[in-house]
């Protein structure tokens, strides 16, 4: 199973220029199964640039899930995740922090193999102190640790952690982190075209299995939006299922 997160930056690529089709083509070339998109607008009017969701998951034939944050005018902004496998709940949390721009959490309950994975797609804040709070309230608001939930956790998306720190630790406490410096030897992902951060990240419970980890870089990828793709792939078999 191939999971992907993608910070699409509302399609607008390194050129300014709107462009769903060039995300689109980047997300079949990644060929994942489920995918976590952070900067969506959605206005369901049918028009691609404006319902980005729709616009993805209809090119894909996948179901979407999406979380609003905030109002950009007339449209949803927020978090997407797109899935092959059927979507049976969505969430959204919201993780403002006070003086600062909306963030949320979108957790979807997917259906894999009988199993259920529960897929948490967060955008942190810029300030040091905002995503180091929220990193806390993931856990200590029960969001990603909530005692009722069953199956395994994958935790993904862009945490704005410009350098290892706070919000690292404080998730390495719960679940695993998938270290992409241990499988590449160039591990930015922003900003696409001259990657010098590594802002994107994929945490998971142990009882999955990590086999590969990976940056998108295949053109149009570099230039289709100011974020990289984070791609990991895991076993399967590990969803034959324990229950948390």
């Amino acid at each position: 199973m191939r999971v992907a997160t993608y910070n699409i930056h509302k399609c607008r690529g390194l050129d300014r220029r709107v462009r769903p089709d060039r995300i689109l083509q980047v997300l079949q070339h990644i060929d994942a199964d489920i995918i976590a998109l952070q900067e969506v607008l959605r206005v369901e009017d049918g028009d691609p640039q404006r319902d980005q969701a729709r616009f993805l998951a209809d090119g894909l034939g996948f179901h979407v899930a999406f979380g609003e944050t905030r109002r950009i005018k007339d449209a949803a902004y927020g978090n997407a995740v797109l899935s092959r496998f059927p979507i049976h709940a969505h969430r959204h949390y919201d993780i403002s922090k006070r003086g600062r721009e909306p963030r949320g959490c979108l957790r979807t309950d997917i259906e894999v193999k009988g199993a259920t994975l529960h897929v948490f797609n967060v955008h942190f804040g810029t300030a040091f102190y905002e995503h180091r709070q929220q990193a806390r309230s993931l856990i200590e608001e029960e969001i990603v640790c909530h005692g009722e939930l069953k199956g395994p956790r994958i935790l993904l998306g862009d945490f704005n952690e410009w350098m290892r720190g706070a919000v690292t630790r404080t998730l390495k406490l719960h679940l695993k982190q998938a270290d992409i410096r241990q499988h590449l030897k160039r591990s930015r992902s922003y900003p696409g075209i001259l990657p010098i951060f590594h802002l994107d990240n994929i945490y998971f419970d142990p009882e999955l299995t990590l086999e590969r980890l990976g940056l998108h870089k295949a053109q149009p990828a570099g230039i289709a939006s100011d974020h990289l793709p984070l791609f990991a792939d895991f076993r399967l078999d590990a969803l034959q299922l324990t229950s948390r």
